[in-house]
C-alpha cells in the first residue's frame, strides 16, 4: 500500500486541504474529495501521475462537509462508489438543503470557495456500520464512526497483506499544518466535546501508528498529536463557557477568540504564514459558533 498526499492549494494556500489517493495492489483509491471549486486542480495533479478519474471507482469519506466531500458528486459521475456516514448520505443524495444552509454563511463567495454540489444516485452511495470493513483495490477500508467534530463523522483504518495500517482521520484528530500546533475544528451544529474525547480515546487504541489528516497529511508521533488535540479542544471550549453563560453573540465574541488563537499559535511558534494556513482550514468565526451552541445546548438541557 502506498498513499499519496495530494496538495489542493485551496485559496492559493500551502497545505490547507489534501486528499489521499491509496494505492492497493488491485488499482486505486480515492479518500476525501476537497470541494468541487479544486477539482480541476485535482484531476491536473492525477494526470501528472499518469492516473484518469474513471481509474478510481471506491471513494472513502471522512463527512460530507464542503472541504472534505464537496466533489463527490463528480467522481460518482465518473463511476465511482462512494462510502459515507449514514447520517451522512441523505445530504449527498440530495444536498439541496446543506448547500442553501451554507449559501447563507458565504453568500457570493459561495461558488468561489467551495464550487458547485450535485445529487448523487443512491445505488452510487454506501454507508458502512460502525467497523464494518469494506475490500477494496485489494486493501481492508475499516469504517470507525467518530463524532465529535461531526455526528457523521468517520475514521478510516486501512491495512493490506503486507502493509501496516494506517487511519485516515477527516477532522476528528484537529488540524495540523505544524507539529507544534493542533487545533480542533469546532463548527456547528455537531459539535460534542465529551464524544469526541471518546472518538480520540477510540483511535488511540488502534493499533495503527500513522494519522492521516486532512489538515494536513501524516502524523507519526500518534499519541503526543492526540494528546495535544484533546488538551486544546478542553482549553477552548473551556474559555468559551463564560461567553455562552452570559448569552454572548458570535460577533462579540470573535475579536477576544481570535486574539486568544494567535496568543496560542505565538507561544507555540507558529509564524504569521502558517498561522493563516489554520485559519483557511478552521476559520475562527465557525470555531466560535460550534462552541457557543455546544455549550448553550448544555446549559439548557
Amino acid at each position: 500500500m502506498t498513499v499519496h498526499t495530494l496538495d489542493l492549494k485551496f485559496l492559493g494556500l500551502e497545505r490547507a486541504i489534501a486528499v489521499f489517493v491509496v494505492e492497493g495492489p488491485e488499482g486505486l483509491a480515492l479518500v476525501e474529495t476537497g470541494p468541487h471549486s479544486t477539482y480541476a486542480h485535482v484531476l491536473d495533479l492525477l494526470k501528472a501521475r499518469g492516473w484518469r478519474p474513471s481509474d478510481f471507482r471506491h471513494v472513502f469519506l471522512s463527512h460530507v462537509h464542503f472541504d472534505h466531500a464537496g466533489a463527490a458528486w463528480a467522481w460518482a459521475r465518473e463511476g465511482a462508489t462512494v462510502y459515507v456516514h449514514p447520517v451522512g448520505l441523505p445530504h449527498l443524495a440530495a444536498p439541496e438543503k446543506l448547500y442553501q444552509s451554507a449559501r447563507r454563511i458565504y453568500g457570493d463567495d459561495m461558488e468561489r470557495l467551495w464550487g458547485l454540489m450535485e445529487p448523487i444516485p443512491e445505488g452510487q452511495l454506501y454507508a458502512p456500520a460502525h467497523g464494518e470493513v469494506i475490500e477494496a483495490v485489494g486493501l481492508r477500508f475499516r469504517a470507525w464512526h467518530t463524532p465529535g467534530h461531526a455526528t457523521h463523522h468517520i475514521a478510516w483504518e486501512v491495512s493490506g497483506p503486507a502493509s501496516e495500517a494506517v487511519i485516515f482521520t477527516g477532522d476528528v484528530a484537529g488540524v495540523c499544518m505544524d507539529e507544534r500546533y493542533v487545533a480542533p475544528p469546532c463548527p456547528p451544529p455537531d459539535i460534542h466535546v465529551e464524544d469526541w474525547q471518546a472518538s480520540i480515546q477510540l483511535l488511540r487504541a488502534l493499533p495503527a501508528a500513522t494519522l492521516y489528516l486532512t489538515h494536513f497529511g501524516p502524523v507519526r508521533h500518534k499519541d503526543v498529536h492526540l494528546q495535544d488535540l484533546e488538551k486544546r479542544l478542553l482549553a477552548w471550549a473551556l474559555w468559551m463557557k463564560p461567553y455562552a453563560e452570559q448569552g454572548a453573540e458570535v460577533a462579540d465574541v470573535m475579536p477576544h477568540f481570535l486574539a486568544f488563537v494567535r496568543e496560542d499559535m505565538a507561544a507555540a511558534g507558529i509564524d504569521a504564514a502558517t498561522a493563516a494556513c489554520y485559519e483557511a482550514a478552521n476559520p475562527a468565526f465557525m470555531s466560535v459558533a460550534g462552541l457557543l451552541r455546544y455549550w448553550k445546548k448544555k446549559l439548557t438541557a
